[in-house]
């Protein structure tokens, strides 16, 4: 039987939530989709996530939320990524680093999958073998679980198009995150294991990877720090569709995706449970104090 999972790759703050809120529909409407994984590491205010916005995106119907090397930047965030099975830490942080390096899930449709988040290293933060990390995650894995989707959030593309060779045949995919720009070399690897180097940013593309482009051009021209806001406009979901069988965990294709969000939809996109009414317009996306110039 074919199982179908949709990756979102990195959605930047208000203006990402409000794509995949627009977007969601059309999407699902196109082709059944048995599991929504999406990497929400910028979702609030463009830097880490907090619980209510988690929530938020469980009710749109993602299943599981990946993050990466701004995991901890809410520290609100940290007892749900203490509690939650269905909000991932990277897995090869320190062993004290709280939260899930994986999950094992069950689909609507009943099939058991697995998620896995990975942190590359080169021009990364300091952490362990990614690598290693995943090769002990399958050994306690074992033959429980078939369908395994994997998160590799990397600058660099070597690292992303490793993992998908290193882990081929033995995992359905490897998606990168992390970059916001997405590649086009999504391909089936001769083992069975779907890999794009990245899925691409899910918000606002009139701008510098999700921020305001006047700010970024500022600080990269004169050299002087400066609040990164996000963008708010052009507003798109990029990602990735992956098609497998569930007997044997093999992908069988996959399908990049982009959908772009004309303004009136964005706007005209139901609000979340919790969001702010008519009567209370929501307040602007907040810039990030701990943003800096060498981390937009």
């Amino acid at each position: 039987m074919d199982f179908r999972a949709l990756f979102i790759g990195d959605i930047v703050g208000k203006p990402g939530r409000r794509a995949v809120a627009a977007a969601l529909p059309q999407i699902l409407a196109a082709r059944p989709i048995d599991v929504i994984i999406a990497n929400a590491e910028n979702a609030a205010g463009g830097s880490g996530i907090s619980p209510a916005i988690f929530e938020e995106l469980r009710a749109m119907g993602v299943d599981c939320v990946t993050m990466g090397d701004h995991v901890y930047r809410k520290k609100e965030a940290v007892p749900l990524l203490a509690e939650s099975d269905r909000i991932l830490r990277p897995a090869n942080l320190a062993p004290e680093a709280v939260g899930r390096g994986y999950t094992v899930l069950a689909s609507q449709s009943g099939f058991p999958f697995a998620v896995v988040s990975l942190l590359g290293r080169t021009f990364m933060k300091p952490s362990d073998c990614p690598y290693h990390a995943a090769d002990r995650i399958l050994a306690e894995l074992g033959e429980r679980v078939k369908l395994i989707f994997v998160d590799m959030h990397a600058e660099a593309t070597s690292d992303k198009v490793g993992m998908g060779w290193h882990l081929d045949g033995r995992v359905t995919a490897v998606v990168g995150t992390h970059t916001h720009v997405q590649t086009a070399d999504e391909r089936v690897l001769p083992r069975g294991t779907a890999h794009i180097s990245d899925l691409g940013m899910t918000g606002a593309h009139d701008g510098i990877l999700g921020r305001k482009k006047e700010k970024v051009l500022s600080a990269v021209v004169t050299g002087m720090p400066t609040y990164f806001d996000v963008a708010v406009g052009d507003l798109r979901v990029c990602g990735a569709v992956v098609t497998a069988d569930t007997q044997t965990g093999r992908a069988l294709a996959i399908e990049r995706v982009m959908v772009s969000i004309p303004e009136p939809a964005a706007r005209a996109a139901p609000p979340p449970a919790g969001a702010p009414t008519a009567e209370a317009p929501e307040p602007p996306e907040p810039a990030e104090s701990g943003d800096s110039l060498e981390c937009p």
